[in-house]
């Protein structure tokens, strides 16, 4: 399970890199806080980091739930495919928010297999 572990801290370390660039738009931009809309720049710094924080809520109890019960290696694979969409999400989305698609496609179809491999591993234990 250590590279789940690993998988999950590179995640997380990953949506904290997106806070700080929330941040680092909001001092450039001068939109303070509670505002959660200013120019396009620092918007769309701010909707990567939502839209990742939507996605972990159900990636890293999937990414958990399929390297107990199906593999951790395989798991730790899938995950880092999910990290690395992500990246892809992000970079598309700062350049041409229409061009988002695919990071966030791989993201999503990464994580539907972590979920629906880890709850099939999970009945599979009960039986």
């Amino acid at each position: 399970m250590e590279l789940i572990a690993i998988v999950t801290a590179l995640a997380l370390l990953q949506t904290f890199v997106f806070a700080f660039q929330v941040g680092q738009a909001r001092v450039k931009h001068t939109v303070n806080a509670p505002a959660t809309s200013g120019s396009d720049e620092f918007d769309r710094a701010f909707r990567i980091h939502q839209n990742t924080i939507e996605q972990m809520i159900i990636f890293v109890p999937s990414l958990w739930m399929f390297g107990y019960y199906v593999d951790p290696r395989i798991g730790a694979g899938v995950g880092i495919v999910f990290v690395i969409a992500r990246q892809i999400y992000r970079n598309a989305y700062r350049g041409d928010p229409k061009s988002r698609g695919t990071g966030f496609s791989i993201g999503a179809l990464s994580m539907m297999i972590l979920l629906v491999g880890g709850l099939i591993g999970a009945v599979m234990s009960l039986l």
